[in-house]
This record gives structure tokens, C-alpha cells and sequence, in this order.
């Protein structure tokens, strides 16, 4: 079992749980365990190149770009000019993409930070897209964080957390993984979000379609804080928010044919144990459930008199 409290050291304990209970089952089980924890090292291990040139490019505003000295940590700002934005250079389809980010501090209102994937370099009508957006604040007042999934251009699929830490203080790990069978999203290894395929073709689920992974900061102030009662204070300008150890384990994408097939054995994060959550991860989300959830499409009824057809399916299956 865990205990949740603020503290770094103390909030996260999977991998030693997992081997204790490991110790205690039966061969097969232990058997099944070491795959596990295979997979699991894996998500920890994998490394792309280290440079950002290798692996991203600017998309606008380069004047809003800057890197730490060794060329590690990458800064993006915000003015009342512009913000500023990056995005792989590689396609991928399925796989495990994390990132460490540090958020805007003190009077950050109207201020959104996106960290997602897309299938477009623009809102196109047919893209499909993984979103996580961080929504600024007034100074005191918790950062939220909104996730969303688009499917051929129709989203709506909005859910709002909080958080159970500063994320302007340290950076704090973002991971997403996307398989043929479920999208989670993961805040520090906690899963947050999960998004069940069904096992029929359906128009609510993107598992066909190759993306790339960006970031970007950007004036949201009509809608981000507050549904745009708090608008972005320009004199705090500029605003901004920094990444490093950028981490993926994914299909590249490799036109005319590519080979990113899903329900294979060659990848961790394709095999049975990543198209569920483990028990462990299930005491995660239950928690996360019950504490930090804001907002959830699925029980508002309101705005959907008919729940879409994908809040029928159980994240605990």
C-alpha cells in the first residue's frame, strides 16, 4: 500500500513493492514478475540522443529559445509578442514518451504550457492529438492540468487534476503510453488518466495514425484561468518553462511502409502486461480518483446528454 504525502522521497515506491512481492510468489509467478521488471527498466533505460538539435526543432519564435550552457535544460518564453514552441523531428506510432518539465512560478494566469503529441503541425480538422496542458494560475493558487484526445479532429474529451505538488519548484516527470489498447497518462510513474480501446472499430480511439511529440507556451487568457476571468498580467513577463531528459521508446514511424504494427512481442510497452494497469498502479489511480480529479467528461451529463460511447468502457480492465 502507499502513503501520499508531499514528499519527493516518500511518494513513489513501485519498483521496490513490486520485488518484495516477487520474493513471496510461486516460480511461475516470480517468472512473470522478472518480465515485468524487465519492461519496467526498460521505460527507465531508454535514452535518445542527448542534444536537443538531434531531436527537436523550433517551430516558431527562436528568439523565445535558449538552452542551459551544457546544452541539457531547454527554456521556452512567453511575451505579449509570442510564445514559442518545439517538436520532434521523428514520427512515432505506439510506444512510451516522457519528459521532465518545470512550470512558470508565481502570477502565471492566462499562461498554458502544452506538452502533446499531434499528428499535424497545426490544428488540422482530421488530427489526431494526446494533450497535456497545464493551466497557470494566480500566485498561490494550485496549478491544474487538463488532458484531451482527439480522434479525426473531434476532441472533447477533457479531464482537469490537480496536483499534489509545486510543479514550479523542480521538475516533475510527464509520460505518456500509447499502445493498440489503452492511453495512459502518467504524472512522476502515477497514472492520471487512462483511455481503454474497445475491441471493435470505433471513432474515439487514435491508434492509426503516426505523431510527433511537442511543446509549447502560448496566451491562453480566454479560457485557461478561471474560464478567462483572470487574464495574463504582462508585466510579469516573460514567462517561462524549462525541460530536460527528454525520453521515448517508440515505433519511429518509417514512410512508404512503415513497420509500426501493434499487439507484437518486440516491445515492452506493446505486450500484455502494458494493456493494463498492474495492481499497483491500479492503488495509484484509485487514489488519483479520488483526490484529484477536477473534471471529467464522462459524468457531465449535462453537456453530453448521451455520454460518449468510450465512458462505457472500465480504466480497470
Amino acid at each position: 500500500m502507499y502513503v501520499y504525502i508531499k514528499s519527493r522521497e516518500k511518494a513513489f515506491t513501485w519498483f521496490n513493492t513490486m520485488e518484495k512481492k516477487a520474493s513471496m510468489a510461486s516460480a511461475a509467478a516470480i517468472w512473470c514478475m522478472l518480465v515485468y521488471l524487465a519492461m519496467a527498466a526498460s521505460m527507465c533505460s531508454a535514452e535518445p540522443k542527448s542534444s536537443f538539435e538531434d531531436n527537436f526543432s523550433i517551430m516558431w519564435s527562436e528568439n523565445h529559445f535558449k538552452t542551459s550552457e551544457d546544452g541539457q535544460i531547454w527554456y521556452l518564453s512567453l511575451d505579449n509578442d509570442t510564445g514559442c514552441g518545439f517538436k520532434t523531428k521523428q514520427k512515432y506510432r505506439f510506444g512510451w514518451f516522457s519528459m521532465k518539465l518545470k512550470l512558470v512560478g508565481g502570477d502565471s494566469a492566462g499562461v498554458v504550457t502544452a506538452y502533446y503529441m499531434c499528428t499535424e503541425d497545426g490544428a488540422g480538422p482530421t488530427r489526431d492529438e494526446l494533450d497535456f496542458e497545464f493551466l497557470g494560475n494566480r500566485t498561490g493558487e494550485p496549478y491544474l492540468i487538463q488532458t484531451n484526445i482527439y480522434k479525426n479532429g473531434t476532441g472533447n474529451r477533457e479531464m482537469r487534476h490537480k496536483l499534489w505538488f509545486d510543479p514550479t519548484l523542480e521538475y516533475h516527470t510527464y509520460s505518456i503510453l500509447w499502445n493498440s489498447h489503452q492511453i495512459i497518462f502518467f504524472v512522476d510513474r502515477v497514472p492520471v488518466r487512462v483511455f481503454k480501446n474497445a475491441d471493435y472499430e470505433n471513432n474515439f480511439f487514435p491508434n492509426q495514425k503516426p505523431m510527433y511529440l511537442f511543446s509549447s507556451i502560448w496566451n491562453a487568457d480566454d479560457w485557461a484561468t478561471r474560464g478567462g476571468l483572470e487574464k495574463t498580467d504582462w508585466k510579469k513577463a516573460p514567462f517561462v518553462s524549462s525541460y530536460k531528459d527528454f525520453t521515448v521508446d517508440g515505433c519511429q514511424w518509417k514512410e512508404p511502409y512503415p513497420e509500426c504494427v501493434s499487439t507484437t512481442t518486440e516491445h515492452w510497452w506493446d505486450q500484455y502486461e502494458a494493456w493494463h494497469l498492474t495492481k499497483d498502479q491500479k492503488l495509484d489511480f484509485a487514489w488519483v480518483q479520488r483526490n484529484l480529479v477536477i473534471y471529467d467528461y464522462c459524468k457531465d451529463t449535462e453537456r453530453f446528454p448521451k455520454l460518449p460511447e468510450e465512458c462505457t468502457l472500465s480504466p480497470w480492465d
